[in-house]
């Protein structure tokens, strides 16, 4: 609707109450023939996730398309906006997104990642670079190729030379035990470089040695990338941190890494290609735990690349995390 508002109908004879939650909860107002409706003032630009609240209880919109995000299958809308070109579908040379299925010698169990192969994949014989995207907690390896729209981003960057032709693999960062503590990123690093680039590398035709590969993720991938990516700066010479940074609860893991890079500063910088921390402005929830890290970081005289996007931790400023931090890889 003009003002980027959104009109809500839903039929529910039955309900005594029905909100819409985009954040915010609007209630519904229901008319004479059991039809709950609601106009919303103007919603921010790009994706959102949302949920109708019947009598309470939280559901999937089922006149709407679902995504995994909130832990759960939610319903999603899109907002456009005038600034949302780089993400649109052009007539240009499109890549792929693929699904591969592998076998984990860590969970011991089946797992899966989505690749973006770029265009031209099929019929070159060259090795591309490669950049594993992580995701954000309550969510899974489907975030960053439908939520995120990276096929067409990078589609968009590459066709315009911005950006380098790049296979993306966007693994599945839920590792058991929640993603926050340290066994979690301890069982996420093993599986990151002990099976998931490995098979990447015999299977695709990837790019090796750290020069060749980049490390980036949003929120609770933003920390899976801040815990294997500064350790392993021999193999990793891109990272991206987008709307993260280390939580209060886990300062023992974040001292450790404030020693290592005292400790291994100038060796780490000269394998270190980039460090980009991007964040979604001062409403970011992520922001003081960012801020604080910074701040460390700067007593550290550690080197990195700080952006802003303003929209908070949404998933409008991730995918211009990605429009922003793909072009400055592998140059």
């Amino acid at each position: 609707m003009p003002g980027s508002r959104v009109a809500f109908r839903i039929k529910a004879p039955e309900a005594q109450k029905v909100q819409v939650d985009l954040g915010r909860k609007y209630e519904m107002l229901r008319d004479t023939g059991g039809y709950w409706k609601v106009t919303t003032d103007s919603i921010s630009e790009g994706f959102h996730y949302y949920s109708l609240l019947i009598d309470g209880v939280a559901l999937a919109d089922p006149a709407s398309e679902t995504f995994y995000g909130m832990g759960r299958m939610a319903s999603g809308i899109e907002i456009p906006f005038s600034g949302g070109d780089y993400y649109a579908v052009k007539d240009v040379p499109h890549g792929e997104i693929r699904i591969k299925r592998y076998f984990s010698t860590v969970t011991n169990s089946w797992r899966r990642f989505y690749i973006y192969t770029p265009p031209g994949y099929e019929s070159a014989a060259q090795h591309y670079p490669v950049l594993y995207l992580l995701h954000g907690g309550g969510e899974d390896e489907r975030g960053w190729a439908t939520q995120g729209k990276t096929d067409l981003i990078m589609d968009n960057l590459i066709a315009s030379k911005q950006a380098r032709p790049m296979l993306i693999v966007m693994m599945d960062g839920n590792m058991g035990g929640g993603g926050f503590g340290e066994q979690a990123l301890v069982n996420f690093e093993n599986e990151l470089k002990q099976v998931v680039v490995p098979f990447v590398e015999s299977n695709y035709r990837a790019g090796k040695g750290a020069a060749n590969r980049a490390l980036a993720g949003l929120s609770m991938g933003g920390l899976q990338t801040l815990y294997a990516g500064i350790k392993n700066t021999d193999l990793f010479g891109y990272l991206g941190v987008f709307s993260s940074g280390w939580l209060p609860m886990q300062q023992a893991i974040s001292e450790a890494q404030y020693l290592f890079i005292k400790n291994n500063k100038a060796a780490i910088e000269q394998n270190l290609q980039l460090l980009w921390i991007g964040m979604g402005g001062k409403e970011d929830i992520a922001y003081n735990n960012c801020k604080l890290m910074l701040a460390r970081f700067d007593e550290l005289q550690f080197k990195y690349q700080y952006s802003e996007y303003p929209g908070g931790h949404t998933w409008p400023v991730w995918r211009n995390n990605l429009y922003s931090f793909a072009p400055l890889l592998f140059k």
